[in-house]
């Protein structure tokens, strides 16, 4: 059984900033040494915004932005 702090939990959002808030805090709580990857494709309602400033407190938070 893989260890949870070498889990990866991927998340594909559009237009997911009434979700995602919530979403990275309680993966966080829950387990926080969990890596979470948040791939973004080209939200206009500022989902990868709200993730960029979760990365400034979580270094197991990251985020590829794509175009669609």
């Amino acid at each position: 059984m893989i260890s949870l702090d070498k889990a990866v939990i991927i998340i594909p959002t559009y237009n997911e900033i009434a979700n995602i808030e919530k979403m990275l805090e309680t993966l966080h709580r829950l387990h926080p040494a969990l890596n979470v990857l948040v791939i973004d494709d080209g939200s206009p309602d500022g989902t990868a915004n709200v993730v960029k400033n979760f990365q400034k407190k979580k270094e197991n938070l990251h985020l590829i932005e794509r175009t669609g």
